[in-house]
């Protein structure tokens, strides 16, 4: 018996020692592409071309996207010898994708409206420095998946299966949030922890039901999207409020309205989300639902 226990533990150290070694790898890659180009190939476009302040903006979001996505697609090449499926491009399932991640969260920023918990003081319209932040929020929630659902996800289902896969995953994409919430209670620390982690869930089922990085990216974008549109602060963050169409502002309980971390934190989003993972779950329980993990 005692020997059994002790070959269990030994095969279980070698398995985490995998993981760990494979999530340094793939995440080596991604962040080695991406200061080779910040600090080699970055600084000889500018002395070549001289750009301008505006058009080195877009060639320095466009070239660390380009080069997060070669690391990545370089680290399932050469380090897990196959095909890189997951970025294959799917343009029907994108745009549902993205329509579902709107939905899931207008509607109850819509009912926070209508309740009186938010309050439209004004219409501005549409800036044009929208355009370059809608360009970031697709590129920062982009790459937050091809880290946390292509790469850490995956390589923890292929260790321990998609359940502790899907609540490790979903943990690890929560706690680096913190940082986003500069004042609040314990109250807020703990709704944020859970809305965040949720969110992780529900996108890791989503990409388990899909296997497809673009799908999940474009649920995640335009998630973050509407909230920027509604006029509150995203994830914590007041940088953008100003370039919104609406400006909003709290009339209600921080436990409705989301407090300083915004709707995410709100009870009646995180119902929403809630109902989404438990109907993506159910889902994926089904004989034949789940898509096949990479091998």
């Amino acid at each position: 018996m005692q020997r059994h226990a002790r070959e269990l533990i030994r095969r279980q150290a070698r398995l985490a020692a995998r993981v760990l070694v494979s999530c340094l790898l793939g995440g080596a890659a991604i962040l080695g592409s991406v200061v080779t180009f910040r600090q080699g190939l970055l600084p000889l476009i500018e002395a070549a071309f001289h750009p301008g302040p505006v058009g080195l903006s877009g060639v320095r979001r466009v070239g660390i996207f380009l080069a997060a996505m070669a690391g990545y697609w370089a680290f399932v090449h050469w380090h897990e010898k196959r095909q890189a499926t997951e970025l294959r491009l799917q343009p029907g399932r994108l745009l549902v994708g993205g329509a579902a991640g709107a939905l899931l969260v207008a509607f109850p920023i819509a009912a926070l409206f209508a309740m009186g918990a938010y309050r439209l003081e004004l219409f501005r319209g549409f800036s044009p420095a929208l355009l370059g932040t809608t360009v970031l929020i697709l590129i920062a929630a982009t790459l937050e998946e091809l880290v946390h659902r292509c790469l850490l996800f995956r390589v923890l289902e292929g260790a321990w299966g998609i359940r502790t896969a899907l609540a490790a995953q979903a943990v690890l994409f929560a706690l680096p949030h913190l940082e986003n919430l500069k004042h609040g209670g314990i109250r807020d620390v703990v709704a944020m922890l859970l809305s965040v982690s949720l969110l992780g869930l529900l996108w890791g089922a989503l990409f388990a039901w899909t296997r497809n990085l673009w799908v999940v990216a474009a649920n995640h974008a335009a998630w973050n999207l509407t909230i920027l549109l509604s006029g509150v602060p995203l994830s914590g963050s007041e940088d953008w409020r100003a370039l919104a169409p609406l400006s909003s502002r709290y009339a209600g309980p921080d436990w409705l309205t989301g407090g300083p971390f915004g709707p995410e934190s709100s009870l009646l989003v995180i119902a929403s989300v809630l109902v989404a993972v438990l109907w993506l779950w159910r889902g994926l329980s089904r004989p034949g639902a789940l898509a096949a993990p990479a091998p």
